[in-house]
C-alpha cells in the first residue's frame, strides 16, 4: 500500500503546496510515509487535471489517495463527480481527508472483510456527501461574484465600459486600407493588430465609415 498526497490550488497565485505540512503530519502519527506528491494548480470544478489522473493511473489496488479536504479533490457537478468516483472506484483506492474523519481508519484499519466493506461503505456516503457541499458553495461564490458585477455595474458603470475607441488612429488605418495598401504593411508601418484592420475593413464594406 502506497500513500499518494495530492495538493491543489484553483490558481497559479494561490500556494497549492500550502497543506504539505498537514498531510506531512497526519501521515506521520499513523505511522505512513508518503510514497509520491501531485501538485497542480487547476480548478476543482473541471476534471482537466494532469496530475490528479497521473496519481491515479500510478495507483494500485489498495493505495491511498491523501487530500487536505474533499474540496481539493472535487468541486465537480453531480455527472463529473460521477465519473471521477468511478475511476477511484475502478483502480481500488482508498480516499482520505482531514476533513473527512470517517476516512482516516481506512489508512490504517486492517481488519476483516465485512470491517473493511463498511468502512468503505460509510466513507463512500460521506465523500458524496461533502463533494456536493464543495459543489455548492462553488456556486454559490459565482454567483455571488456576477451579483457583485452587476451591482458595480449599476453604480460605476464606467468601469466596465470597453477601451474608447482611437478615432485619429483608425481614420488613417482606414485611409490606409482605402488605398490599396496591404495589411502586412500597414502593420509593419503601425504596429495594429490584424483584428483591427478587420473591423476597419468590415466597416468599410458596409459603408458605415
Amino acid at each position: 500500500m502506497f500513500v499518494r498526497a495530492y495538493l491543489r490550488a484553483s490558481t497559479k497565485d494561490q500556494d497549492a503546496s500550502r497543506a504539505r505540512d498537514q498531510l506531512e503530519g497526519f501521515a506521520a502519527e499513523r505511522g505512513l510515509k508518503i510514497a509520491a506528491w501531485y501538485t497542480e494548480n487547476e480548478s476543482g470544478a473541471s476534471l482537466k487535471r494532469p496530475e490528479l489522473f497521473r496519481l491515479l493511473s500510478d495507483c494500485q489496488p489498495g493505495d491511498i489517495l491523501l487530500i487536505e479536504q474533499v474540496d481539493r479533490l472535487s468541486r465537480l457537478n453531480a455527472a463529473d463527480w460521477i465519473r471521477l468516483r468511478s475511476e477511484i472506484a475502478s483502480r481500488c483506492v482508498k480516499v482520505v481527508a482531514l476533513d473527512l474523519p470517517t476516512s482516516h481508519q481506512m489508512a490504517t484499519a486492517a481488519g476483516d472483510e465485512f470491517t473493511g466493506r463498511m468502512l468503505e461503505a460509510v466513507n463512500g456516503m460521506m465523500l458524496d456527501m461533502l463533494a456536493a457541499i464543495a459543489r455548492k458553495d462553488y456556486e454559490d461564490r459565482r454567483r455571488r461574484q456576477a451579483q457583485g458585477i452587476a451591482r458595480t455595474k449599476e453604480k460605476a458603470p464606467e468601469r466596465y465600459r470597453g477601451r474608447p475607441e482611437d478615432t485619429k488612429r483608425n481614420a488613417a488605418l482606414e485611409t490606409m486600407l482605402r488605398s490599396g495598401q496591404s495589411w502586412s504593411s500597414i502593420i509593419a508601418a503601425t504596429g495594429a493588430s490584424r483584428s483591427t484592420l478587420a473591423r476597419i475593413a468590415k466597416r468599410i464594406t458596409s459603408g458605415n465609415s
